[in-house]
């Protein structure tokens, strides 16, 4: 099975974590290639700068800077970046930029070949051409139990509304955001974590429900679980005061 991956250049907690799924793919499969993805706002590329003073506005100073720091030393010192991961298991980037959805990038991604688009941390919304150049469709990862908190930042939503237990979710993307019948998902007490600590549990249990996915995809006869819009919470990015009711809620971030 020729899988390709589809994600971004997320310097916190996304490398060690696609280590360990491209270490503990089932047999028979075989990653050809990875794209890594722009942020988009409004159908075009969103500046750095711009997402750094919205992430300043919103969380404060004391999240700001966190992360500011991790975000320095994940690039200078760590050996786990999205790219140098990719580069150790000898997965090229491909090379397309923009909407994933042109035309030009789908002539591209054609050219692997793929039997399987894997989507991790996506930034971006699939359309039907895309979705079907593949035989076997598009799996994402959702850190929630949808159809519930679909959308942005599921961690901070479900510790916001101060919710005991959230989940993973791996799915068939259909158009729509987080939509698709669910093929694998896994229900997580929160406990007393923070958010970091839960983004870090529930991405690991991400990559073991896509390795589980894929191996059912091979074996076939899997059934599937509904994911019904008429069910669905969604939440985009937070505002100050979300950010305000989280910290009186009593939780952290890390």
């Amino acid at each position: 099975m020729r899988i390709i991956l589809l994600s971004q250049d997320e310097p916190f907690y996304l490398g060690e974590n696609l280590d360990y799924l491209l270490k503990n793919l089932p047999d028979g499969t075989e990653v050809v290639g990875a794209v890594l993805m722009e942020e988009m706002k409004a159908g075009k590329p969103e500046p750095f700068t711009d997402r750094m003073r919205k992430i300043f506005k919103v969380f404060g100073w004391a999240f700001f800077l966190h992360y500011a720091l991790k975000f320095i030393t994940a690039k200078v010192f760590t050996c786990h970046t999205v790219p140098k991961v990719l580069s150790r298991h000898k997965i090229p980037v491909i090379p397309i930029t923009g909407n994933i959805n042109h035309r030009s990038n789908l002539g591209i991604l054609k050219t692997y070949q793929p039997d399987l688009f894997v989507s991790v941390l996506g930034s971006q919304i699939f359309k039907r051409p895309l979705l079907e150049l593949a035989k076997h469709g598009c799996l994402n990862l959702h850190t929630a139990l949808l159809p519930k908190y679909r959308g942005l930042m599921p961690t901070f939503w479900v510790l916001r509304f101060n919710e005991q237990f959230t989940g993973v979710s791996v799915f068939f993307v259909e158009e729509g955001i987080d939509a698709g019948d669910i093929i694998v998902q896994r229900k997580v007490e929160i406990g007393n974590r923070t958010q970091e600590e839960l983004i870090r549990y529930t991405k690991q249990i991400g990559m073991e429900c896509i390795i589980e996915a894929i191996g059912k995809i091979q074996a076939g006869g899997y059934t599937l679980v509904p994911n019904p819009e008429d069910e669905k919470t969604y939440f985009t990015f937070p505002t100050a005061e979300d950010v305000r009711a989280f910290k009186r809620a009593g939780k952290r971030f890390f």
